[in-house]
């Protein structure tokens, strides 16, 4: 069987879903399977081995161009080639990744109607493309895509899977009318999709009702991480515990929805009752968070605790090792229902207990894998609490440290992510040639 899978890039940022599809992509090549990972809107950028093809399609220019004017629908090939240019799609999509969904309703809407919106053009290069590659199975990265389901299948005869991201929250903020009409154009062309596969079974049981899709289409293959540097447990354990204060972790984009706020009012909290305790944030720091940042390190320096706190940034993967190897504890207190959290899988692969919130696909997956403790969302003395909790019990902190290890390592692993995709896409195909 032949895929040709699909990746949506952030646009030279750091992103969890294409990490996940790229993780995944090379652990089913090194099983010998014939997959093809190939990105759309943007080059994609990971901290492993990029295993993606050279060529992006539904390149974000071309796609915003073909939006806002219908010159550019018509424009040769070789003029959009240059528009597709990697280091310039890089570039302009890391600034597009900025906009706010409420301003991307039409675009939206449009990739949604597939042959219908005002990227045919694209589409037809897209047919094009993956007629060179002959594949049994076309893999879309997301359910923004499943408008593009029946013309690649009706051209190339190829099964249609697409992995559920954690849609939602984009759709979510678009306004009226254009969140309706999104939701409506997905759940209208579901039928056209022949297999679902989510990360978790919360996304799976939020798809089946918002999306309206079949539970006999639906597909759960858990996140896994590469775990082939991390052989020695204790080469993951925190360095120095005993040397510096308690470090609190947080590794994420940083913006409202992740939380960061909460996490700096327990910092916060647990500093006026007396505790001694340091706090690291490391992740991407998009423009349109520049102020929420601001505002979250004013209110710190308000109540006199700022000097407790540093901002890493954005980290590669030997930047995420040590920033992980330093902490007690990470937490991310998203403010929504998480779809993936693929950051606690990382956090636990270094021996790191987490904190989170009592939603989304948090229970899963500390009840899978025994990392970790959960807490009422959005309540920062709850948090506080908690985090007061692992500082007294060093042996609960391993304990729970230990476990996720154990779990990321035996069952959350790019291994075993790799066969069950595989799994799921022979059933997707199977499907289609009954």
């Amino acid at each position: 069987m032949r895929v040709a899978y699909l990746t949506a890039g952030a646009g030279g940022m750091y992103c969890g879903s294409c990490m996940r599809d790229n993780t995944l992509a090379a652990a089913l090549i090194r099983q010998k399977r014939d997959v093809t990972l190939i990105p759309v809107y943007s080059p994609i950028r990971v901290d492993e081995p990029d295993v993606s093809t050279g060529r992006v399609y539904y390149g974000g220019i071309n796609v915003f161009l073909q939006q806002k004017s219908a010159f550019f629908r018509h424009t040769p090939r070789v003029m959009d080639r240059l528009l597709d240019a990697p280091r310039l799609l890089e570039k302009a999509m890391r600034r597009a990744g900025s906009a706010r969904p409420d301003e991307l309703g039409p675009l939206t809407l449009s990739i949604l109607r597939g042959a219908d919106g005002a990227q045919r053009k694209e589409l037809d290069k897209l047919i094009d493309g993956l007629r060179d590659l002959s594949p049994d199975l076309i893999h879309l990265p997301n359910a923004m895509f499943v408008g593009l389901a029946r013309p690649l299948h009706e051209a190339l005869g190829a099964a249609i899977a697409c992995t559920l991201t954690g849609e939602d929250i984009f759709l979510e903020a678009l306004p009226q009318p254009y969140q309706e009409e999104a939701f409506a154009l997905i759940r209208s062309a579901v039928s056209n999709v022949h297999g679902f596969i989510a990360v978790t079974r919360y996304y799976a049981d939020y798809s089946r009702a918002r999306f309206g899709i079949p539970e006999d289409r639906l597909h759960h293959v858990p996140m896994g991480i590469r775990v082939d540097e991390q052989d020695d447990p204790a080469a993951t354990r925190p360095k120095n515990a005993g040397e510096r204060p308690f470090t609190i972790g947080y590794l994420a984009r940083i913006c409202p929805e992740k939380g960061l706020h909460v996490l700096c009012d327990a910092f916060a909290r647990l500093r006026e009752s007396g505790r001694v305790a340091r706090l690291k944030i490391a992740g991407y720091i998009p423009s349109t968070s520049q102020a929420y940042l601001e505002q979250v390190m004013a209110e710190l320096e308000r109540r006199g605790h700022s000097a407790g706190v540093e901002v890493v940034g954005e980290v590669d993967r030997a930047g995420k090792a040590n920033f992980l190897r330093s902490c007690d504890v990470v937490s991310v207190p998203t403010v929504y229902r998480e779809a993936k959290g693929l950051y606690v899988l990382e956090a636990m692969s270094y021996g790191v207990p987490v904190i989170q919130p009592a939603h989304g696909s948090f229970p899963e997956l500390l009840d899978a894998s025994g990392g970790g403790v959960l807490f009422t969302p959005v309540a920062a003395d709850e948090l506080a609490a908690a985090i007061a909790r692992l500082m007294d019990e060093p042996g609960l902190r391993r304990k729970l440290g230990d476990r996720g290890r154990r779990a990321v390592r035996e069952r959350f692993n790019d291994e075993a992510m790799a066969h069950a995709a595989w799994d799921a896409f022979q059933k997707i195909r199977g499907s289609v040639i009954r």
